[in-house]
């Protein structure tokens, strides 16, 4: 165990000053070598040096048998695969029983979507006879309108809008500038917030910002996410929504309605077409709970 222990304190030492990664990490990483360390004891094997490829394999199998998830399992691959390179590197092993261990696949988790009916329930939940509700209207009508996410729609400015266009401009991650239509119907309601609520909420100050907090300054992505808890409740709504859901839901609409799919990836503003086609697996998971429910030989 001593030898083990050795090892491990070495390799963390090399994560750090060699690798420069965050502290967390190297506890994450040897942590795992600490628990293949537990096994291998139990296995009655003194070093990492000694471990053959089955061995690797026999371990990572009893991590799933005794209840690991699939991405704890995944993590443990992660770091053995790094440590098991860091000896090859070190000139501590000739070859790398790790190489040809593959990992699980991850778990795909299909984001929450809503029906256009809960859509509807949810935008029409604010009370739109008073300057938040009008102004929560207004945020709900452009997030699934435009599938702005939460972090482009709270830095929205004013100089933003393009509304006698049908545009809004926006920055996306990696300062990405991407210009995003918008219907007449968000257009309408951000015209009735600018008109009526806005003033009131500015209080005679100045800011920048399209959507303003009851100091007249902007809005966090907290207190979105609390509003939209807050109108999910009104609209009965029993799903687990948050600003994301109407991101997912905007997508997952119109490409049911026979958008092209380079179209929605631009309209989200994803690198990679690959990230926009999730959406694709949604419809046709759709698809076929509509077809079952309805059709009469299902």
């Amino acid at each position: 165990m001593a030898e083990l222990a050795t090892q491990v304190a070495d390799f963390g030492h090399y994560l750090t000053v060699e690798q420069g990664l965050a502290a967390n990490s190297v506890t994450s990483y040897t942590q795992e070598l600490r628990n293949l360390g537990t096994y291998l004891a139990q296995q009655r094997l003194t070093s990492f040096k000694d471990v053959d490829r089955l061995t690797l394999m026999a371990y990572l199998s009893d991590l799933t048998a005794t209840g690991k998830s699939r991405n704890s399992v995944i993590h443990a691959v992660s770091a053995l695969r790094k440590f098991y390179r860091y000896l090859v590197q070190t000139h501590q092993l000739t070859t790398n029983p790790m190489a040809n261990v593959a990992a699980p696949k991850h778990a795909e988790h299909l984001p929450a979507i809503l029906t256009v009916a809960e859509v509807d329930r949810l935008l029409a939940a604010p009370d739109t006879t008073t300057k938040y509700g009008l102004r929560d209207r207004a945020i709900l009508e452009v997030m699934y309108a435009t599938g702005l996410r939460v972090s482009e729609l709270v830095h929205l400015k004013l100089a933003d809008l393009h509304l006698e266009m049908g545009l809004i401009q926006t920055l996306g991650k990696g300062d990405k500038e991407r210009i995003i239509p918008i219907g007449d119907v968000a257009t309408d309601w951000i015209n009735r917030y600018l008109q009526t609520s806005r003033p009131v909420l500015l209080k005679q100050r100045t800011s920048p910002y399209l959507f303003l907090n009851a100091h007249g300054g902007g809005l966090s992505r907290q207190a979105i996410w609390q509003k939209i808890k807050q109108y999910v409740a009104v609209a009965q709504i029993n799903k687990d929504v948050t600003p994301h859901t109407l991101r997912h839901s905007f997508a997952t609409h119109i490409l049911e309605n026979g958008a092209d799919l380079r179209v929605v990836q631009e309209l989200l503003g994803h690198a990679d077409i690959t990230t926009t086609q999730i959406y694709t697996h949604i419809s046709k998971k759709r698809l076929v709970k509509v077809y079952d429910q309805y059709h009469p030989r299902a």
